[in-house]
Formats: structure tokens, C-alpha cells, sequence
């Protein structure tokens, strides 16, 4: 059975590469509502061309949100797909970086982040319905249209979602290893007004309050708050301040960006920032910004929604490993709300926003199998009611 159904999504090989140069070929940037739109439609008829219902959900700023739906009457949590069709690039960028092949590799951009993940979703899909295996339960597909500058327009839908899920399987891409990614970074902004006094800096030094020097006390403070062994990092990535070089500094700000693996570290982090206290007499410390969101944590119940992952990959003959990474994706939102989330389902590659972006082909095929058993064979933990 196992090298059956692996052959069976390897002689589609052909026809996902095609899928995904489509896709590629729309050009899909943010903030170019129109272009996502346009892909989105696309990828909407051909879910609906599989059987799906869909669901628009209008954004005036960013392109449309959409949820495929299959199965919607069956019984039962569904297994909710995340994933997003903006990309990175400019429209245009296919000028400069073309689509090519070479190697057992496809290039071009936007293609591994995460259009892959996009055709690996849908092939999985047909080949069930091919093969007359789809499973009787509900399944969902959602496509974002702003991931890619924090989802702000869509996190809401997709957590009310996620409560009605039994499990979230992320479509961002796989490491070149085929690796799931069972843990996430979490992420906080913040930015920190320092507050002086002008003065001259020749006539009457004395009499200013030098907020680039509070700001230094303040980062120099900010770094001690880093716990790189055990994930969390405390950043001040950009500083900027004063007004004349004549003039005591009135005023400076400082930009902190903080990554943490576990919910109690951000908490921490966040209590001290909000905390800090001016060092300079009479200067003033005014802090803004906060938790963007929380870490895809590594915790019991991942460990047990990889495992189950893992085994179903066995049986196909396949070595499912597990990674992670320091950046962020909607599965942090949902894995937040306690719902079994795994991520990387989509495309093995590298280069996610760099000109080399790629996609192992051969990946394509292995991810659509996997996927497709999933679907078929998972087994929902009990979840309190929603």
C-alpha cells in the first residue's frame, strides 16, 4: 500500500510543477489587493472544481479572504488547512527572477513561500477524490491574503477557526529535510520614548537631560533581559534621536524587536520592559507596542501531535523529522489557543525571501502523500467543547 500510494502522487510530478508555475506567474505582493485577489479566485475554482464550497470574506485593504470547505455536513471536528497566497515580491520581480528549473530544482519567487504549500494542499486533495479515498470527515482550507505583513487582516477569522478545529496543519514549507516545524518563536514589538531637556550643548550642558545617554542606559538594560540558551532574545534594532549637533538631545527612541519559545518568557520580558525606569534625574521613559504573538511552544501536546504525524509518515515508508524556526506563521496564532497545530506541511526548500528561492521537486509528491494520509488517518485528541 505505502509504495502504491507514494507512486501514485509521484506520477503527478509533473502536473504539481505546472500547478506551481501558474501560481508563480501571478504575481501576488501584499499590498497589491488586486493581484492577490486575482490568484485567490484562481485557487478558489479549482477547489471548487475539487468539490469544495466556498466562503468569501470581503478586506477592503488587503485581498479577499477565502475557506474552502469539503465535507461541511460530515460529523466531527475538521482538520483546518492554513495558507497564504501574498508573497514578498514586487510585481515585476519575475523579470529579474524568472522561473526556471535546474537541477531537480524549481526556482522563482514566492514558490517554496508558499505557493508550494498551495499546490501541495490541492494535489493532496485530487488524489484522494482520484483514488475514491476522500474521507468522510470535514475539511477546511483557508487562504490568507496578508501573512506576509502579519496577518492583521485575517487573524481574527483564523482563530475563530482554529476553536472549531481538531487539528491546524500549517502549509508553510518544510526544511530541505522534510522536516515538520513543531515549534515557532513567539513575537513582541516595542518602541521606547526617552525624554529630555534641550540645551545648548556649549553655553549650558548642565542644564539639558541627554536622552540618547538615557537611551543607552536603557538598551544597555534591555540586553540584560536576553536568555539566548533557552530561546529568547532581546533586540534594540534600530536607535534614533537629538535634533542639532549643538543641541543636548531632547529626545531618542529605540525600536526592540523579542523572540521567546515559551509563553512564561514572554510574560517576563513584558512585565520588564514595561518596567523600565529612567536613570537620568528628570528624563522620562514612555514605552508602547507589546506581544505580536505567541510561540508555536514545544510542549506535551505537540510532542504528541508529531508523534502521531510520524507514525502516519512510517507507513508510508517516509522518515518524518521535526525542526523549527525563529520566525512566525498563523499555526503561533492557533497553537496559542491550545488546538493541535503542526506546521511545514508544504514544500521542502530554501531561500524564502531571497533570490534564490527554490523548491525541492521531488518534495512535492513525498508532501501531497503525507498530507493525504493525514487526512485520511488521524485521530483527534478530545478538545473541550467551543
Amino acid at each position: 500500500m505505502s509504495s502504491e500510494f507514494l507512486d501514485f502522487y509521484a506520477q503527478r510530478t509533473g502536473a504539481m510543477v505546472a500547478l506551481l508555475e501558474r501560481f508563480v506567474c501571478l504575481e501576488s505582493p501584499t499590498h497589491s489587493k488586486a493581484h492577490v485577489d486575482r490568484l485567490s479566485e484562481e485557487v478558489a475554482a479549482l477547489c471548487e472544481d475539487l468539490g469544495a464550497q466556498i466562503t468569501v470574506y470581503p478586506r477592503a485593504e488587503v485581498g479577499d479572504l477565502r475557506l474552502a470547505v469539503w465535507n461541511g455536513d460530515a460529523p466531527g471536528r475538521p482538520i483546518l488547512l492554513l495558507a497564504h497566497l501574498d508573497t514578498v515580491w514586487p510585481v515585476g520581480t519575475l523579470e529579474t527572477m524568472p522561473v526556471r528549473q535546474e537541477g531537480g530544482i524549481f526556482y522563482g519567487p514566492g514558490a517554496v513561500d508558499m505557493k508550494g504549500g498551495v499546490v501541495v494542499a490541492l494535489e493532496a486533495i485530487r488524489g484522494l477524490r482520484d483514488r475514491g479515498e476522500m474521507p468522510s470527515r470535514p475539511i477546511w482550507l483557508f487562504l490568507n491574503s496578508d501573512e506576509e505583513t502579519g496577518s492583521w487582516h485575517s487573524r481574527s477569522v483564523i482563530e475563530d477557526l482554529a476553536r472549531q478545529a481538531g487539528l491546524v496543519l500549517v502549509m508553510e514549507p518544510a526544511t530541505e529535510e522534510e522536516a515538520l516545524k513543531t515549534w515557532r518563536k513567539g513575537i513582541a514589538r516595542y518602541t521606547v520614548t526617552l525624554t529630555g531637556r534641550a540645551s545648548h550643548a556649549g553655553n549650558a550642558p548642565e542644564a539639558g537631560i541627554n536622552a540618547i545617554i538615557e537611551a543607552a542606559h536603557q538598551a544597555l538594560a534591555l540586553h540584560q533581559l536576553n536568555d539566548l540558551p533557552n530561546g529568547t532574545s532581546v533586540s534594540v534594532t534600530r536607535i534614533a534621536g537629538g535634533m542639532a549637533s549643538n543641541v543636548i538631545p531632547p529626545e531618542a527612541t529605540m525600536h526592540v524587536d523579542v523572540r521567546f519559545l515559551k509563553a512564561s518568557e514572554a510574560q517576563r520580558v513584558d512585565q520588564a520592559i514595561r518596567n523600565l525606569s529612567p536613570v537620568l534625574p528628570g528624563a522620562q521613559v514612555t514605552v508602547s507596542g507589546g506581544i505580536d504573538r505567541g510561540p508555536m511552544e514545544h510542549n506535551e501536546q505537540m510532542a504528541r501531535t508529531y508523534a502521531q504525524a510520524r507514525a502516519i509518515g512510517a507507513a508510508l515508508g517516509m522518515d518524518v523529522p521535526q525542526g523549527g524556526s525563529g520566525g512566525a506563521s498563523d499555526g503561533n496564532f492557533t497553537a496559542a489557543l491550545g488546538i493541535p497545530t503542526l506546521d511545514g506541511l508544504g514544500a521542502a526548500g530554501t531561500g524564502l525571501h531571497a533570490a534564490h528561492e527554490q523548491v525541492i521537486i521531488r518534495s512535492l509528491p513525498r508532501r501531497a502523500a503525507l498530507l493525504a494520509r493525514i487526512l485520511c488517518d488521524w485521530q483527534m485528541d478530545e478538545l473541550p467543547s467551543p
